[in-house]
């Protein structure tokens, strides 16, 4: 009896070897914290499937996917009609959740929350501002006592959705950034240092003083970093949070096109948050196993019905309603 029980687990095993599903995604950094916690939480009251997710930037994601090296790509880039038509694997864009780019800055001295007028921004990216005291950033920032100090602005060097939603914003806010500079994952950028990921960006302007940057929300809350305001398209400065993130969703929500493919910088409203971007899962049209798409469509039930529960406690913003019940028909066509 003792040696059939332990055929019996033997076989038991190798039948659920045989059903595990091992699913490889890759791409932007931007919702890494949420993914990780979602990917794992699904795997334990799923433990017949592992979603394995490399954070290696949005333009990583969308090249990876579209070759057909993973089973999923992330990004918080819209794709080009272009990207679409050159991909040797057809993919659907389905949001997840949306965040925020924020300004941050490493200021001794200055405990102050600063307020950031877009064209600042652009123009200390375009090296027209160099010094923290600028009149131009002290105009914004009455009664903050402002160093002398020359400011070391620090980008993404690799390609990366992050940028794309800053520089996108830019782009939209200063003619001049546009007409020099534009907007994409990876642009020639005037002035500063580049470093990797959302992470080396956050490490960089942490260990060095007087430096600014860019980030995603979530790395500036985990890390302890002081992040600006940004005046908004009413003209309001905006903090950052789920509330303002979501408020720059609403007129988007309403008029979802169905390939979801929307910016939502720079958008209406006096309490919109106006670097904000909805980030997207790339699952293939037509999956080279069923199985793979099965489990990828329900993992996208799962997160709706449970994981945008989970965004605004990471400081991210859940999916409205409205594009809640789109996705859900959409992951109808994920095979």
């Amino acid at each position: 009896m003792k040696i059939k029980a332990i055929v019996i687990g033997m076989l038991a095993l190798t039948a659920m070897a045989a059903t595990a599903q091992n699913i490889n995604g890759a791409g932007a950094t931007f919702p890494n914290p949420i993914y990780s916690r979602w990917f794992s939480e699904y795997s334990q009251v799923h433990p017949n499937v592992h979603i394995n997710y490399q954070s290696i930037g949005s333009g990583g994601g969308i090249r990876q996917v579209t070759e057909g090296t993973v089973d999923f790509g992330a990004s918080d880039i819209i794709m080009t009609d272009e990207q679409i038509s050159q991909a040797k694997v057809k993919v659907r864009a389905v949001p997840t959740v949306l965040g925020a780019v924020v300004p941050t800055y490493n200021l001794p001295g200055v405990n102050q929350e600063l307020k950031f007028s877009s064209d600042v921004i652009a123009d200390i990216y375009l090296g027209k501002i160099t010094k923290w005291n600028d009149q131009r950033i002290a105009k914004d920032n009455a009664g903050v006592n402002l160093p002398d100090k020359a400011i070391l602005p620090v980008y993404r060097s690799d390609g990366s959705g992050t940028s794309f939603i800053f520089t996108d914003f830019l782009s939209k806010v200063s003619s001049d950034w546009n007409s020099k500079v534009g907007k994409g994952s990876s642009v020639k950028w005037p002035t500063g240092i580049g470093q990797k990921g959302n992470e080396g960006v956050a490490g960089m302007v942490r260990q060095s003083p007087f430096s600014f940057g860019y980030v995603e929300l979530i790395y500036a809350v985990q890390n302890k970093m002081q992040y600006g305001l940004v005046r908004n398209a009413a003209g309001k400065f905006v903090k950052a949070s789920t509330d303002s993130v979501t408020s720059a969703a609403a007129a988007a929500s309403k008029t979802m096109p169905n390939d979801y493919r929307v910016s939502i910088t720079n958008a209406p409203g006096a309490d919109s948050y106006p670097i904000s971007s909805f980030t997207w899962l790339l699952i293939p049209v037509q999956s080279t196993d069923p199985a793979k798409g099965k489990a990828l469509a329900d993992f996208l039930t799962w997160m709706l019905d449970k994981g945008e529960g989970e965004a605004a406690s990471m400081t991210y913003a859940p999916l409205p309603k409205a594009v809640q019940d789109k996705v859900r028909l959409t992951i109808k066509q994920v095979k």
